[in-house]
């Protein structure tokens, strides 16, 4: 069925993809993060999707064949490119490997669903909470999580970006969650401090 073809490193705050390309390729991330994000008109940005290492980060510009928004290196990333023919071949031959495939797509639409409901209904500090449930479970799932930690190496402005929010907002949300005694965030790495009460606060 072939295999990844090759591999690629990737610079911190440089786009994997971009809005409109027609990619003949899918990536799957192998080391890192990266985010899924469009722009505004004005410039603004909007983040809508964080990637973890074993997402398979353009997977719908398989069938799309543009893509209706841009992917970026939160930090050095390491990705494995797919040809697009050998997607083909998988699908038209492989009935698990394309219901994987599919579970990826379907799992992906769920975090989605997830992040609108946070953007549209829960408090600032609930959406925060439930970002890092999110991604302490996803990263957990991957085996990056030692001793209730992980690294994120996610600046304020991106975070930011992510929630809909000002930096000074973030910073105030994020110290808020420290204060309780919720998570520790030093430098790139952050620890969940009280799994339970995170939950709580996210309605995770």
């Amino acid at each position: 069925i072939g295999s990844v073809a090759l591999t690629r490193d990737i610079a911190p705050h440089r786009d994997l993809a971009r809005e409109g390309d027609e990619p003949g390729e899918s990536n799957i991330l192998l080391e890192g993060f990266a985010y899924r994000y469009r722009l505004l008109a004005d410039g603004r940005r909007q983040i809508s999707l964080f990637h973890v290492p074993g997402d398979f980060i353009d997977l719908h510009g398989f069938l799309l064949k543009r893509l209706d928004h841009a992917i970026a290196a939160a930090g050095p990333c390491r990705v494995g490119v797919v040809p697009h023919e050998c997607l083909t071949r998988i699908t038209e031959n492989f009935p698990h490997l394309t219901r994987l495939l599919w579970l990826s797509t379907v799992v992906d639409g769920a975090i989605h669903r997830e992040w609108l409901a946070a953007m549209g209904r829960r408090s600032a500090l609930g959406n925060m909470a439930h970002l890092f449930c999110e991604l302490f479970l996803r990263l957990q799932a991957v085996g990056l999580v030692q001793d209730q930690s992980f690294r994120f190496p996610v600046t304020q402005a991106e975070l930011a970006d992510a929630m809909g929010l000002s930096t000074v907002h973030v910073n105030r949300i994020a110290q808020e969650l420290r204060g309780g005694g919720l998570i520790a965030w030093h430098g790139r790495t952050v620890t969940i401090t009280d799994w339970q009460r995170l939950r709580t606060v996210a309605e995770f």
